[in-house]
Formats: structure tokens, C-alpha cells, sequence
């Protein structure tokens, strides 16, 4: 019978129908038109969901196993589930495994996700680590294994250096993973004549997911690992690359460098500093016509503020709002670790800012904060007043905007 329970939907997560959750408590209250089931029930209603999922991820259908891999991922993203995961982790994991050698396509890629909210999941510690030596070895051959599945490959790519941050013990291990991605990413480096590889988009995806891990690895590396990477000579040849999320990704990856570099040496200095800072210019007014507008529109925002950390050594702050707390990325490093946790838990990244510590660590967020149920109903607005508010603000909007379109207002006032 669980093979036919219904995958966990965005709508049971929605912040309409699920409370706050925190690692404290797996309590959740679900409100429904026609009144309110107890917290008890609808506790154990969800975790009956919970481990029908379980149960269905060795189901004989790919398509049963596919929909019970996407309900975890989906609750583990938008909940903290650690003491009924930890109960179960083994359970899970061995799905995990089982899913990533015999699955194919998306089923392997689901894995892979699931894995490392997995480890976000349990945090930094004995049990994630357990998880991680069980898969390290998996995630390793699909990586390398250049005639397997390039979806799975790349989910790999991604996950591996997540995983890696969170429950890896062995730091010359974190060097040995790191070069397990530069053996992929160097392969889309322009020649010495100026000329680019032909690699298909998939594989250049794929590249550039190694690139972007091999980048989060570094926020974890030692003095001495840092002295001895010898890629930023070699990393502005990416900025060559046809595929627009490829250069992106080289050029906050040399954002990155530059500053980890200044971080250590305060006069740090780059011998071939014009050519870059040329390369970068060019990228950040980049108008050629052959590219798609909304490529150029985003390459052009994002190597600007390159520019200006390779320049200045500035990086544009961002203030990121969950519940009652702030939190400000003011770094590169800060930024390539928010991303990375966020590509894996969605929406559900302000639940766990708010209540995951390990995350609240990572962040120096400091213990989570209590907040009752009745402090949070009172902070939220209901749907009618936010429906309210939206439709006057547009109304004002469309008003203002049509005053200055209409042809009859006078311009020299204007």
C-alpha cells in the first residue's frame, strides 16, 4: 500500500498550512478551511507520509521509487525532521545507495540530492559522517565514470561538494575531492592560442558544477592548501568559454580567490593584473550581439561586482530576512556557502536559518531562537489582508505609472 502514497507536495509545506518547525520540536498544527486537527494527529500523519516514502524507495517501480525520493527531498528541505531521520538514517542511506548504482537519470540525481540534505539534515558530526563514508565511494565513480548518465553526473558533481563540507572529518581528503573536480573543470579551459574545447552544454553544466564545489571547498581549506593552488593563472581562461554560466562561474570563482588571497597576504598582487582586469571590463560591458539579451543582462551585473573585488577588494552586501533575524552576506565566501545550501533546500532555506543548527553555526547565527507559536501567528498577516495590501499597491502603481505615459502631461514639467 505505500506504493501508492501520494508524493509530499509544495502545498503541504506551504507556509498557510505547516507552523514553524525547529529542532526542538517535529510539532507542526495544520489549519484546514473547515478547522484545526491537534498537533498530535497531524504530527503523526506526517510521519506516517514519512515513512510510506521510506518504505516505497525500494519499490519494484522506477516511477514509485522517483516519487518517494522527491516527498523526502521535499520535507527534508522545508522541515527539521533530526530526530526522526536519525532514527532511520541507515534505513535511508541504504535507499540511497541502492538508487544511485541501479537507478538511472533522474532517479540517480533525486538520490544524490536526497544524500546531502541528508547530511544538512544531521549536521556536522558522527552520524553524517557515517552517511558520507557509505556514499563518498559512489559518488566518486559516477563522477569519474565518463560513460554514466551526465543528469546523475552532474546532481553528483554538486552534491559531492556539499556533502563533503558538512561531514567530511579528514581535511587532506578535502584536498583529494577537490581534485577529483579540477580533473573535470580543467577540461573547459581555453587553449594557448585562444581557442575553446567543443564540449556539449550537458558536459560544460557538468564542468561547471565541479567548478563551483571545487570553489565551496576552498572557504573550508587550510593556509598552506590555499598557498599551494596554483589555478588563478589558469582560471581566467574559463572567462573564454561559450557557455554564459560557465564564465560566471569562473569569474566568483576568481572573486573568491582574490579575496581569500588578500585575506592572508594584505599585499597580495597578481602578475598579470591588466590582462585580467581587461577581461573582466569586457565581460562586465559585454554587447555582443551574437549572445542572448537576458545572458548578457546577467553576465554584465555579476562581473561588475567581479571587477570591482579583483580593483578594490569590494563585494555588495545583501541582508537576508528570516522570521524575526537578519543576516548579512557581506563576503564571497559567505555568498559561495548561502548558495550552495540554498540550491539544496529551496524555499525552505528562512526554516533553516531559523532552526537548523548546524546551519546557524556555519552562519554564526549563534543557538535558535525560541519563538511561540502565538509571537509567530501574531508577526504573520492573513492572506486577505496580504491580498489587500498587494492589489492597493499595484493600483497606486498602475496610477502613477499611467500619469507619466499619458501623452497629454506636459513634458517641460515633468
Amino acid at each position: 500500500p505505500h506504493g501508492h502514497v501520494q508524493p509530499f507536495s509544495d502545498e503541504d509545506a506551504s507556509i498557510e498550512t505547516l507552523s514553524h518547525c525547529s529542532s526542538f520540536s517535529d510539532t507542526a498544527s495544520v489549519a484546514d478551511e473547515g478547522g484545526e486537527a491537534s498537533e498530535d494527529a497531524a504530527q503523526e500523519d506526517f510521519q506516517y507520509k514519512l515513512k510510506g516514502f521510506i518504505d516505497s524507495t525500494v519499490d519494484k517501480s522506477a516511477k514509485t521509487r522517483q516519487g518517494a525520493l522527491d516527498g523526502l527531498k521535499t520535507a527534508m528541505a522545508t522541515r527539521i525532521l533530526y530526530e526522526f531521520i536519525s532514527e532511520r538514517r541507515m534505513t535511508i542511506t541504504d535507499s540511497i545507495e541502492r538508487c544511485l548504482k541501479k537507478g538511472k537519470g533522474e532517479e540517480q540525481r533525486a538520490a544524490a540530492s536526497l544524500a546531502c540534505l541528508l547530511c544538512i539534515q544531521l549536521g556536522s558530526g558522527i552520524e553524517s559522517e557515517e552517511v558520507f563514508k557509505t556514499l563518498k565511494p559512489i559518488f566518486k565513480n559516477i563522477l569519474a565514470d565518463g560513460s554514466a548518465n551526465i543528469q546523475a553526473r552532474q546532481a553528483v558533481a554538486t552534491s559531492l561538494g556539499l556533502c563533503t563540507l558538512v561531514a567530511e572529518d579528514d581535511i587532506l581528503d578535502v584536498h583529494a575531492t577537490m581534485e577529483c573536480f579540477e580533473n573535470l573543470f580543467t577540461r573547459s579551459y581555453a587553449r594557448a592560442d585562444g581557442t575553446c574545447p567543443l564540449i556539449n552544454p550537458q558536459t560544460s553544466q557538468l564542468h561547471t558544477n565541479a567548478l563551483l564545489s571545487w570553489a565551496l571547498l576552498l572557504t573550508i581549506c587550510t593556509a598552506n592548501q590555499l598557498k599551494d593552488i596554483l589555478h588563478l593563472p589558469k582560471l581566467p581562461r574559463l572567462l573564454e568559454s561559450e557557455d554564459v554560466n560557465m564564465r560566471i562561474a569562473a569569474g566568483e570563482t576568481i572573486a573568491l580567490l582574490f579575496e581569500l588571497a588578500r585575506d592572508m597576504d594584505a599585499e597580495f598582487e597578481f602578475h598579470d593584473w591588466d590582462e585580467l582586469c581587461d577581461k573582466l571590463n569586457a565581460l562586465a560591458t559585454d554587447c555582443n550581439k551574437h549572445r542572448a539579451k537576458t545572458d548578457k543582462r546577467k553576465q554584465r551585473s555579476v562581473f561588475r561586482d567581479v571587477l570591482k573585488a579583483v580593483e578594490e577588494g569590494d563585494f555588495q552586501s545583501e541582508t537576508i530576512r528570516f522570521g524575526t533575524e537578519r543576516m548579512t552576506i557581506d563576503s564571497w565566501v559567505r555568498k559561495r556557502t548561502y548558495d550552495a545550501f540554498r540550491e539544496f533546500v529551496g524555499s525552505g532555506m528562512n526554516y533553516h536559518l531559523q532552526g537548523n543548527e548546524f546551519i546557524r553555526d556555519v552562519f554564526e547565527l549563534g543557538p535558535p531562537m525560541l519563538v511561540d507559536s502565538a509571537t509567530m501567528k501574531a508577526m504573520k498577516i492573513s492572506r486577505f489582508e496580504r491580498h489587500l495590501h498587494n492589489s492597493a499597491a499595484f493600483k497606486a502603481r498602475t496610477k502613477a505609472r499611467s500619469k507619466f505615459r499619458d501623452k497629454r502631461v506636459d513634458v517641460g514639467e515633468f
